[in-house]
Parts: structure tokens; sequence; C-alpha cells
């Protein structure tokens, strides 16, 4: 079983002329709004090269329309939603500008995903099957519960490092190190991570290897056009090449990834073959606008044909 367990946010976009600064105010024809979260981002991606009933998704939405939006479309999308807790602060929200050079200005409002517990996740839930996928986007603390929680029972957990929070400590990145399997970066965050734990790197190779042996895991780095690299302790560095593509949208590339690695964790694929199925979900993701929206099915992925 993959279980999710983190952010469900409604985004609400709007294309401007400009992004507005300090007191102006600028008009938008309309809005488009989305389903965005990390964790719910991963879920659905997991959930379409998985197949339905193999995904189930922990976290907290408002008692409002958002919070029913957010939760039918995990279910529309073969996610089990039984997991997900109404808070009394609202669902979160992502208000996005964007302008006409495609530069965005983002402010998230948190709201429930900030109120997510590990006590949400019942103890019979977790077995030597599980496979615990976290990111960075509710309290840190409860995630690395439901982590320790995971390996207790000799779970696998997969952590994504993302978004670096602004107040990383060493202690942080020690505590997460200590509980996973998989840590999941991209260039920057795998440099942010080993200098937080004081083995600053000159590249994000370095750093990933650092990190590796620092946790004795898998550091897996996510760098975009130039594909995936996978750092562990007993063998040579592993390389997937990222099909060349003509990108329409990259939003969600990186969950997209996340989420079908996951699905190939449980699949007990081997690491090779798993960097490169996922580097192949990633660039399909690409030529499709939305963050979800875009993401293929398996059926798409010609490298599990």
């Amino acid at each position: 079983m993959i279980l999710l367990f983190g952010s469900l946010n409604i985004d609400l976009v709007a294309e401007v002329p400009v992004i507005p600064g300090p007191g102006r105010t600028v008009l938008a024809p309309c809005y488009r709004t989305h389903f965005g979260g990390k964790g719910a981002n991963q879920a659905v991606a997991a959930a379409r090269i998985a197949g339905p009933g193999r995904v189930r998704m922990a976290g907290r939405v408002g008692r409002d329309g958002f919070g029913d939006s957010a939760i039918e479309n995990l279910r529309a999308n073969g996610v089990d939603a039984d997991l997900i807790v109404r808070a009394h602060e609202p669902t979160g929200c992502a208000f996005i500008t964007v302008d006409q050079a495609g530069e965005n200005a983002i402010t998230v409002a948190s709201g429930a995903n900030i109120t997510a517990s590990a006590n949400d996740l019942p103890t019979d839930l977790f077995s030597s099957d599980t496979v615990l996928v976290l990111q960075m986007e509710v309290p840190f603390a409860q995630a690395l519960e439901a982590a320790r929680k995971t390996k207790s029972v000799s779970g696998t957990v997969i952590w994504n490092l993302a978004p670096v929070p602004e107040k990383m400590t060493g202690e942080m990145v020690t505590e997460l190190l200590a509980v996973t399997d998989y840590l999941l970066v991209n260039e920057h965050e795998a440099m942010d991570a080993a200098a937080a734990i004081g083995l600053a790197a000159a590249s994000y190779e370095t750093a990933a290897m650092h990190l590796a042996e620092a946790g004795n895991l898998t550091c897996i780095v996510t760098a975009g056009a130039q594909g995936a690299l996978a750092m562990t302790t007993d063998a040579a560095p592993l390389h997937a090449s990222t099909p060349r593509i003509t990108p329409v949208d990259t939003t969600g590339a990186g969950d997209t990834f996340v989420g079908t690695f996951a699905a190939m964790v449980s699949e007990g694929v081997p690491l090779q073959r798993a960097l490169e199925v996922s580097c192949e979900a990633a660039a399909l993701k690409c030529l499709k606008a939305g963050a979800q929206t875009g993401m293929p099915v398996r059926s798409a992925l010609g490298s599990l044909a």
C-alpha cells in the first residue's frame, strides 16, 4: 500500500498584465481553479500509475466547499480519501498571479494543512508493505512521527524534502535522514540539506553522496532536463535520462516523479528501472497544462509497455 501524508490545497490562478507591488491593485479578466498541494499531487500521480485502490491519502481540509472538492477530486483519481480529516481551519489555498512574461508570485495560506497530525493514521494501518510518502508542507514533527511509525514495522519511507523550510536546522535534517529510505530532492534542495548538516558540497552530485552516507539511504536528485541521479552507500551512482521534449507546463513535474517512483517502489521494481519510468512520467506531464490534469496514466508510459 502507498500511503501519502501531506498537504491538500486549492490553487487560484489569475493572469495579470503586471504583478502588483505594495499598495497597487491590478485587474484580471478571470481566474482558474486547480487542485494542488504536494501531498495531493503526489497521491494522484501515484494512483494514475499504480491503479485504483493502491493509494491512500491522509491529511486535513476545512469544513468548506474547497474541502469537499479536494476530497472528491482524490476519489475521482482513484485515491482512497477516507483518512482525510475535516479541520476547523479552512482548506489550504494558494493565490497565484502570473504576468505576461510568465513570471509568478505565490502566496500560500496553509489553513487546515498546519493541523495535520500523525494521530490521523491508525497504528494498524502500518505494515512491512507500507510505502509512506512525505513532503514538507505539513508540520515536520507530525511527518517525522508518521515516518517513525512506518519504520517501526519495517515499512519503507520516501521523503521529498520540498519545499525546504526557511528555518531548516541541522537537527531537522539529521532526524529526517534517520527514518528515510529514499530521500528525493532537486539540485538546490540537495545542496541546502547537505549544508544544514555541515557537509557543504561544490555540486549536487557530491551533496547527494554526503546525504546518502549520512543517512545510510538512497538519495535521488531530480535535475530537470538532465534526468535523475541516485546515490547509494553500497553501489555505483545510477543515472536516468529525461526524454527530449518541448515543455508546455512544468508545474507538478517533480510531484509526478515522486508519485511514480513510489508506485515503482511498491511494486519492487529495481532502482534503475524506477528512475527511468519516473523520468518518463515527469516528462510526459510537462507536455500538458496543469499539475494534476497533466499527469500521465500507466498506459501512456512506453517504458512500462
